[in-house]
């Protein structure tokens, strides 16, 4: 019970700086694995999300989901279900996100922090709303391996260890977003990062990446 009540004011406190980022306006979630379920933020504004308010759900629900849970809860259950390493899972709506997967089908590191959200982030081909168990099927399906996936017109999804974690990844898919636009509109061509500089960048990720998270949750 102490860990599931820990990890519940963890979703609360990442929803909440998801918001304070900018990431989210009305709409956005993030969730948590717990053994045999989720515990996820209801359909609310994610700047006043509490840890009493966040919902258990069982990863094996069938429709309909319980009452409060957000429609696009789906998404949340099938990568829980389609990726075992996946522990926590934010779900947001960055700007540069929109413009990036309108532009592309997928988008390679171009600067090293990048590189913490996958050798390449693949974008989902449709902008429907992921409101059932076989749009969200098909969405899990877009991300294999990696931790982010862009959503064409829907927005993002990132992974991560803990809800923080997830959290820094959005905040680092929203300036890879960036940074992509301002490459691609220069008259120059783009160099992405090497599959040897991705690596090391990787590899340092397990240091640096909770290092940002700190950074992020005290802004």
């Amino acid at each position: 019970m102490a860990e599931v009540s820990a990890r519940r004011s963890e979703i609360a406190e990442a929803a909440n700086a998801l918001a304070r980022l900018g990431l989210v306006t009305a709409y956005g979630h993030v969730s948590a694995r717990a053994g045999d379920a989720m515990l996820i933020t209801p359909a609310a504004d994610l700047a006043n999300i509490t840890a009493s308010q966040v919902i258990e759900v069982p990863l094996q629900t069938a429709p309909p989901l319980p009452a409060g849970v957000p429609a696009e809860a789906w998404a949340h259950l099938a990568l829980y279900r389609a990726r075992p390493d996946a522990d926590a899972i934010a779900r947001a709506q960055p700007v540069s996100g929109f413009a990036a997967a309108a532009t592309t089908t997928s988008l390679k590191p171009l600067h090293g922090q990048a590189a913490w959200l996958g050798e390449s982030i693949p974008v989902h081909d449709s902008a429907t709303l992921l409101r059932s168990p076989e749009l969200a099927e098909r969405a899990a399906r877009t991300l294999p391996a990696g931790e982010a996936l862009l959503l064409r017109g829907n927005g993002a999804i990132t992974l991560g260890a803990t809800p923080g974690l997830a959290v820094a990844r959005m905040w680092v898919l929203a300036a890879a977003c960036e940074v992509y636009l301002t490459a691609i509109a220069t008259p120059y061509s783009v160099t992405p990062l090497s599959a040897d500089e991705i690596a090391s960048w990787r590899a340092a990720g397990h240091d640096l990446l909770p290092r940002l998270w700190q950074h992020l949750r005290l802004r």
